[in-house]
């Protein structure tokens, strides 16, 4: 099912170049012209991220966004036509995840939504205590790895890295951040340290359908196999 976004802004030219381009990416888009709208529609069908303008009619912006917060962790992301700091420091103060300035490249808008429900999506699954990617289940809470009900054994740092991997399955991780993710932001080491661990984890993962994808260059990314 494709992910719902709200779009609330007072400008019809805006709400239409937002739908435009968002429903080309796959998304459903519902539209607001006000604050007072928008919380009605908000708490009618719950979307999966709000596209809020903070100069609204009736209920501005900022007010809409407390309002949210107070029940909803939805992804924010705030539109301004000012350049001052203030409200962009305001409004990420009251929740909102991040801001564009109008005018903006609806380009650049997809991606920040994308890049955000990302963000979101790696927090739900990191608060989960047990991970599934196709046969291979990994249990945070018991330090577990099974293929297929079978126990797999992992090194401590095999198992951190495996976790990372499943917590953001199909988005390429660098391998800068698994260093930090995994072993922390002092240690000393290289990143051929992960190279090396990969390699350990896609030889004790040889029966589970999944791959661990080599990007040159860039890092990894953990997808199920096609097989």
């Amino acid at each position: 099912m494709a992910q719902k976004i709200l779009v609330v802004d007072d400008e019809a030219n805006i709400r239409e170049l937002a739908a435009l381009y968002l429903e080309k990416e796959g998304f459903q888009v519902e539209a607001a012209i006000d604050g007072e709208d928008a919380l009605a529609r908000f708490e009618a069908s719950p979307p999966a991220l709000v596209i809020l303008d903070l100069m609204l009619p009736r209920l501005d912006g900022f007010e809409v966004c407390r309002r949210i917060r107070k029940v909803s962790d939805v992804p924010i992301l705030m539109l301004t036509a000012r350049s001052e700091d203030v409200d962009k420091i305001v409004g990420l103060e009251l929740g909102a995840d991040d801001y564009l300035t109008k005018p903006f490249n609806p380009r650049e808008m997809v991606a920040r939504v994308k890049a955000i429900l990302r963000r979101a999506d790696g927090r739900t699954r990191s608060a989960r205590q047990v991970l599934q990617v196709a046969n291979l289940t990994l249990d945070k809470a018991r330090r577990e790895v099974y293929v297929e009900g079978e126990p797999i054994q992992l090194r401590t740092k095999e198992f951190d890295l495996l976790a990372a991997f499943m917590e953001n399955e199909g988005i390429v991780l660098t391998r800068e951040q698994l260093l930090e993710s995994v072993w922390g932001y002092d240690y000393p080491g290289e990143t051929r340290t992960v190279d090396v661990h990969v390699q350990h984890l896609r030889q004790k993962l040889a029966r589970a359908k999944v791959q661990i994808e080599t990007l040159r260059g860039v890092g990894y990314k953990l997808v199920p196999s096609e097989e």
